[in-house]
């Protein structure tokens, strides 16, 4: 039996969680645990509360661990049981895993340094803050730890470790199943090919949630 584990936290980007969980939970053998502080639902972002499987104290050993981001970040980077939850199972864990800004979760339990890993495009250079080295990928994996960029690159990230677990086979069976093909109405998805115009809003709109973010994290990482 294989056990993955996904960690909650108030206000985490849905599809960050629910993306990778789609997929991993189709794994063959797969026991999947949706963990939090308590068994009290748990608000996301844009107003869809997700309703734990299990606590921090009664989850049991994980082959994988994965921590999804989102604006409540912030503040679970600074929540000691958090932190102290996703050290202890990823010292364990044969995979220890993130998407998007949950990269900086693992930092703060000091789970990435000296590692290779990705997040969201706009906090990509922080990474060097938790002793990683930033990689510009939608995937990255670094032994046997596994980050995936900004919020969908979560179901790529999600492919690569089931094709890792249960070989390609499965992770192809997988993809056909939920029909991922994405043909998106404008190839706009990355900093890289997005018009310099959008680009530059864009930018703009992060400017000072990038500022808050810094802030937190190096006061998590001082405490």
């Amino acid at each position: 039996m294989f056990h993955s584990g996904f960690v909650l936290f108030p206000n985490l980007t849905q599809l960050d969680f629910t993306g990778p969980l789609q997929v991993l939970h189709r794994l063959p053998g797969a026991t999947t645990h949706i963990i939090a502080k308590t068994m009290d639902p748990v608000p996301s972002d844009c107003g869809l509360s997700l309703v734990p499987t299990t606590t921090f104290a009664d989850c049991p050993p994980l082959d994988l661990i994965c921590v999804p981001g989102g604006f409540g970040v912030d503040q679970a980077m600074a929540d000691d049981e958090t932190v102290d939850f996703v050290r202890r199972q990823g010292l364990t864990a044969t995979y220890v895993t993130s998407v998007c800004t949950g990269a900086f979760i693992l930092g703060a339990a000091g789970l990435l340094k000296g590692k290779r890993a990705t997040t969201h495009w706009a906090y990509h250079d922080m990474l060097a803050l938790v002793g990683a080295t930033p990689e510009k990928a939608r995937v990255v994996r670094d032994g046997h730890t596994i980050t995936g960029g900004g919020v969908t690159a979560g179901i790529d990230f999600a492919l690569t470790v089931a094709a890792e677990i249960a070989g390609p086979d499965v992770a192809q069976n997988i993809q056909l199943a939920i029909e991922y093909d994405p043909a998106p109405p404008f190839d706009c998805g990355s900093p890289q090919r997005a018009p310099k115009a959008i680009l530059d809003q864009g930018a703009a709109r992060y400017a000072k949630r990038q500022e808050a973010f810094k802030a937190a994290l190096l006061a998590a990482l001082r405490d």
